[in-house]
C-alpha cells in the first residue's frame, strides 16, 4: 500500500531546483515586474476594458516574455529584456503606420459597428459581432435602458465598450423589452391587439389577434410585448 510518506515531501515542493535557487526566483521576479511596469509606461497604458485586439496581444507579449525568466534558471534575464526592446520597436512601428495609413488602422483596430438603429438591431452587424443578446441587454441595463425604443443609435466601440445614444422622453418609441422577465414572454400566437416587438430583431408593430405573425424584417414568429416607457436615471 502507498503511503504519503513514500513521496519525496521536498520534490514535491521544490521540484528539480535547489531551495537557494527560490531566492533567486524572488529577486528575478521583481526584477521582471518592474521592466513590465517600465514597458507599459512607454507604451502608454490604458485602462483594461480600453485596450485594442493589438494593446491586448502586446500586453500578453509582455507577460509571457517576462514570465521564463522568473522561474526558469537556464533562461537569462537578458534574454527577456531583448524580447521587451522588440516587443516595443514593433508597437512604435505598427502605430506609426496606423497614423499613416487609414486601412491599415482599421485593419489592426477594428471600427466602430453599428448594433441598433431607430430602436431596433441592425441585424447584418450584430451577426458579425461575437456578442450575444444576453450580454448586450445586461450592458444595457446598466445604463438603465428597459427597452429599444429608447435607443436611437448604438455603437460596440473598437474598445469593446457599448456607446449608447437615446430618444428624448417625448421621441421615446414602443420597443422590445430588455428586462430579463419581459423578454421571456414570447408569443407566437397574439390574444389581443396591441404593439409588440420581434424577439429576434426588434421591429415594433401594431398586431391584431391572430394564430401566428410573421416579422416584416426578419421574417421570425415570436413576439414580446412592447414598452415605451421613459429611462429612469
Amino acid at each position: 500500500m502507498l503511503l504519503f510518506s513514500d513521496f519525496e515531501l521536498d520534490k514535491i515542493l521544490k521540484g528539480e531546483t535547489e531551495w537557494i535557487f527560490l531566492i533567486e526566483i524572488a529577486i528575478r521576479t521583481v526584477i521582471m515586474f518592474v521592466a513590465i511596469l517600465i514597458a507599459l509606461a512607454i507604451l502608454g497604458k490604458r485602462g483594461v476594458k480600453q485596450l485594442s485586439v493589438f494593446e491586448l496581444v502586446i500586453i500578453i507579449s509582455l507577460g509571457s516574455a517576462a514570465g521564463d525568466p522568473m522561474f526558469y534558471k537556464e533562461v537569462g534575464i537578458l534574454s527577456a529584456f531583448t524580447v521587451f526592446i522588440m516587443i516595443i520597436l514593433c508597437y512604435k512601428l505598427t502605430t506609426y503606420l496606423v497614423f499613416k495609413s487609414d486601412r491599415i488602422e482599421k485593419m489592426i483596430e477594428g471600427t466602430p459597428i453599428c448594433l441598433i438603429k431607430d430602436g431596433k438591431f441592425s441585424i447584418t452587424n450584430f451577426k458579425n459581432e461575437p456578442i450575444g443578446y444576453d450580454e448586450f441587454f445586461g450592458e444595457m441595463r446598466q445604463y438603465s435602458v428597459s427597452h429599444l425604443g429608447q435607443i436611437e443609435l448604438a455603437y460596440i466601440e473598437i474598445s469593446g465598450e457599448i456607446s449608447l445614444y437615446y430618444y428624448k422622453d417625448e421621441d421615446v418609441k414602443y420597443g422590445l423589452p430588455i428586462l430579463p422577465h419581459l423578454y421571456e414572454e414570447q408569443h407566437v400566437q397574439i390574444m389581443k391587439t396591441d404593439n409588440y416587438s420581434c424577439a429576434f430583431c426588434g421591429t415594433t408593430e401594431v398586431i391584431e389577434q391572430t394564430d401566428k405573425h410573421l416579422c416584416g424584417s426578419c421574417g421570425k414568429e415570436k413576439w414580446v410585448k412592447s414598452l415605451n416607457t421613459t429611462r429612469i436615471t
